[in-house]
């Protein structure tokens, strides 16, 4: 029953995740082009909750699907199960979620 509900989360992060890949990588050209420097984005995003939204359901989604990626990685080559294999992924979702919140602070509300 685990196994389908990882596989079911790790496809809704997906669906979740492509627009918002979509839409990062449209902002990226548009301030490129644009000939936007760093401060003037940071100017841009700063005391945004739009942003802030954006990019924080971005890194759960990240923090999530990528988690559950590693983990079956992790069963396959390295043969971890059980409480290891547990551990491991929820170390590693936190860990990218705790970096991902980091940077989402850092350059809407700092």
């Amino acid at each position: 029953m685990i196994g389908i509900r990882l596989y079911m989360a790790q496809r809704i992060t997906a669906l979740l995740m492509a627009p918002l890949v979509l839409g990062h990588l449209a902002l990226m050209i548009y301030a490129v082009q644009d000939g936007l420097s760093a401060e003037e984005i940071l100017s841009r995003t700063q005391g945004s909750v739009v942003w802030f939204l954006f990019y924080g359901t971005f890194v759960v989604a990240v923090s999530i699907h990528a988690a559950i990626g590693i983990r079956t990685v992790l069963h396959e080559w390295l043969g971890l199960k059980g409480l290891w294999l547990i551990t491991a992924t929820l170390v590693i979702g936190l860990l990218l979620f705790l970096l991902g919140a980091r940077a989402v602070w850092a350059v809407t509300f700092s």
